[in-house]
Order: C-alpha cells, then structure tokens, then sequence
C-alpha cells in the first residue's frame, strides 16, 4: 500500500512538473502526463513507479467520467441550435471530411472493423482543449473566423455523443445482427431517456443535489455522476456517454455555474491520472510498429484540415489567412481521442490500436501549436480561385467587457508613417500601431520585430490603434480585448 501511494504520488507530481514547463513554451497538457505514463510505466526501460496500471483503474475512470461530464455541463445547446445553417454545414464538412479519412485508412491497414471504427473517432474528433488554449495563446479571440472555430468544435462534442453510442454495441461485440440492433437501440434509448431528463427532469435532479454548502454539493455531484456513469456501463453503453448526458441535465438546472466551478479542479486532477494511466498501458517497443500508420495518419489529418478550413472560408467569405487559421486550430488531437483508444484497449481490440493513438496524438499535440502559429506562412500557398473574390476579414466585435484604461487614450492621431525603431535597426514590419499614451509609433505582432508589444512590456502603456487604412479598432494589452468607444459603437479587426 505504502509503495503504491508512492508511486502514485510520484507519477503525479512529475505529470505536473513536466506540465508546468510544456506549457511555458505553449504545448498542452495532455501529452505531457500521457508522456510521463509511458517514460515511468512498466513498458519502457527505466525506473517504473507504477508496474500495474489496473492498480489505479478506478482512479482513472473517475477522471474520464468527470472530464465528460464537465464537457456536459458546459455545453452551449441554445448557442449551437442557434448558430444557423452554414455553422452546421462547415461542421458537418469538417467531422465528414477527418472521419471519412480516419475510417478509410482504418480499414487500409486491415486492423479490422471495429479498429477502423475507433481510429476514425481518433482522427475525426479535434481537442477542443487545445483548439481554445491556442485561440488564447494566439491572440485571435477577436479574430471573424474564432467564432467559427468555437463553434465547429462545440458541435463536434454533440456528435461525439452519438458516435459513443454507435460505437457501445460495436466494442461489446454483439454477436448476430439482431443482437447488434438490439444493443444499438437499447444506446440510442439511454440517449432519447437522458435528453428527455435534461428536458423535464432538470429541476428534480437540482432538488436532489441542491445544497448551500459546498462541500455537500460537491459530494451530491460526484455520487450521481458516477451512479449515471454505472448504470450507463450496466446497460452497456460507455460511462463516458452516460457522465456526458448526466452533465447536459446539470447544465439546465440553477446549480449550473456553482458545479462549474466546484467539478473543475476535481476534474484537472483525476484528468490528470486518467491520461497518465493511459501512458502506462502503452509499451515503447510497440510504437515503431505503428510509426508509419502515424505518419500517414499526421498527413490526411493534415490534408483534411486544410480543406475544411478553406470550404469554411468560402462558405463565410474569409480570406486565405482565415481559412489557414481555421484548419491549422483544430488540428489538435487529445482527450477525446485517448478516451477512444481507452474503450478499444478495455473492450480487447487490437493492441496497435494503443500505441497507434498515442504517438498520433503526441505527434499532433506538438505540431499543431507550431503549425498554428504560423499559419500566416501557409496561407500564401492557397490559391485565390479556391475562394471568393471579394473576401470579408472583418468582423463586429462582439465582447461585451468593456476596457478599463480608456483614461491613458491620449493620441488617436499621428503624421508618422513609419516603424521608427524598425528604420534605425534597418528592419522591416508589416503593418503600423500607434501608443495612444506616448504617440510611438511600432509595427505589429506580425512583424519581425514586435516593437508595439515590446514597448507595452517596457513602458505598460496599455492602449494601441491601428494605422492600417480603413482600420480603426483600437486594443488593450492588460485586459487582451478590443476596445469600445465611451458610446459603444463597435471597433472591427482583421
């Protein structure tokens, strides 16, 4: 016991540390505890500090379990059935066009059916954990194409719920067809039952978990999030659809942002575990058996990206840096996909499909920050006749935060029409900024150089303008927003 609380404790706290210093050079969480799982687990030479992952399994679907039933509970159902018809077509192309890829290759390397099944969720399903950091981390919350992104993966998440579904009877290996159908039905039913429950039962499920304490919240959430979750199992549908649809029912309810805030750190922690124990299944010698796969799975995700992204532009009328930014941020892969393989390796399907997942997703979680972040680069190789002539960049800005440094927009005009620290290190820039502190003026975050966010970070003077023509959006450093005019007329950016 002593050593088993040890080694737990040690893996833990290395997944956080080695965390810690990926993120300070913008790399997601996931692969780095799902990394510390395989360098520290009985598969690969070296110190192992757990040599049972089984030993850890409850502790495991507890994160998975919680990690979908957070998903649930902040899922955005009113926004999405709301975003329209052309939202729903770009999603729909984008799930068709990677699922499609994923389950043509899966049955190209003749795994078999229900492998090819798991692999097309895998390659289908982008991380929308990552998707949103790199909105962040990149600066492009205000961008016309983010709410585009945001909504394609929120929709993605909803078919994450029937594709579940679909796939249960599939890794319970149903015997004949009418069992198939059968098991299929009886899935579809725990869906219909939930979503009925979120319709009319949210008030009773908030008078059962309803406290003003909460720590009793708390323990009222966990015990009927992982009763749904057995239940689910027990019926044979995955627990991981059964916390989802149990989180949509809290997410009706008036205890919605109280169990937000309560489940996330509950959730972070036991995540954390579920994909450090998914490390330790996989064995390092197993992975240059599936390097190629990988390879060619890296590519058509790629390919099929790239072209969601475009037919996404042309539907919205972006211009090639949108359509760019679009395929190259959600190209991530993470949490969704490892809870697939995890299903597969439960339900005993092939053992490729593991380290198969695995490497696919560390592959991706490394070169989607780096792809995205230069995604300005790749949009010069895509062909204007692929989109429309007239392209619309520009969009309303819609946030309603309002800036709290509109006191320091002392210069709104200048004759300067230069970088002038750019002509004295004889550099170049792309496009102008003027300080409405100090009146300097400095090129972009585009540019080489980076001058006005460099003089924010020696000066702290907060505000900049645009002295792009036709441009007139201003943007605040401290609070990362655009800012609003004192009555209220909208700035746009591109």
């Amino acid at each position: 016991m002593h050593a088993d609380l040890i080694g737990l404790g040690g893996i833990v706290l290395l997944a956080g540390l080695l965390a810690r210093l990926g993120r300070r050079y913008g790399f997601p969480t996931v692969p780095c505890y799902m990394l510390v799982g395989i360098l520290l687990g009985p598969g690969t030479p070296g110190p192992v500090l757990i040599e049972h992952p089984e030993d850890i399994a409850i502790l495991a679907s507890l994160g998975l379990v919680l990690l979908l039933f957070h998903l649930g509970v902040e899922f955005p159902a009113e926004q999405v059935l709301g975003s329209g018809k052309r939202l729903f077509i770009a999603a729909g192309v984008y799930i068709g066009l990677n699922v499609s890829a994923g389950l043509a290759l899966g049955f190209a390397l003749g795994w078999g059916t229900s492998e090819a099944l798991v692999i097309a969720g895998a390659l289908g399903i982008s991380s929308s954990a990552i998707a949103t950091k790199l909105l962040i981390e990149l600066r492009r919350l205000t961008n016309a194409e983010t709410p585009i992104i945001l909504g394609i993966i929120v929709i993605e998440d909803m078919f994450l719920a029937f594709y579940l579904a679909l796939l249960s009877p599939v890794l319970n290996d149903s015997g004949s067809t009418a069992d198939f159908v059968v098991d299929l039905l009886v899935s579809f039913g725990f869906l219909v039952l939930l979503f009925a429950l979120a319709r009319w039962g949210a008030r009773a499920i908030s008078m059962v978990l309803n406290s003003r304490e909460d720590e009793l919240l708390a323990i009222l959430m966990v015990g009927l999030v992982v009763l749904v979750a057995g239940i689910a199992l027990e019926v044979g549908v995955s627990e991981a659809i059964g916390a989802l649809m149990i989180g949509l029912v809290v997410s009706r309810t008036s205890l919605k942002e109280r169990v937000e805030q309560l489940v996330l750190p509950l959730r972070d922690v036991f995540a954390a575990i579920f994909f450090v124990s998914f490390g330790l299944t996989i064995d390092v010698g197993d992975l240059g058996g599936v390097a190629l796969p990988v390879a060619i799975a890296v590519c058509v995700t790629l390919l099929t990206n790239m072209t969601a992204g475009i037919v996404t532009a042309r539907l919205f009328g972006f211009n090639q840096r949108a359509a760019t930014n679009i395929g190259l941020t959600v190209l991530g892969r993470g949490e969704f996909s490892l809870i697939l393989a995890t299903l597969a390796i439960t339900a005993g399907l092939d053992d490729r499909i593991g380290p198969f997942v695995a490497l696919y997703v560390l592959v991706l979680a490394i070169a989607a920050p780096l792809l995205a972040s230069q995604s300005r680069h790749f949009a010069r190789f895509v062909p204007d006749r692929l989109l429309r002539s007239r392209w619309r960049y520009v969009q309303s800005e819609t946030m309603s935060t309002s800036c709290m440094h509109q006191d320091q927009m002392e210069i709104t005009e200048t004759d300067i029409d230069v970088c002038q620290q750019c002509v004295a290190d004889g550099g170049t820039w792309v496009q102008l900024r003027l300080c409405m502190k100090c009146g300097l003026v400095a090129c972009c975050d585009d540019s080489p150089a980076r001058h006005a966010r460099a003089h924010y970070e020696d000066e702290h003077h907060p505000v900049i303008q645009s002295l792009q023509p036709g441009a007139d959006w201003q943007y605040c450093y401290v609070d990362e927003i655009l800012v609003r005019e004192p009555l209220g007329r909208s700035r746009t950016t591109s």
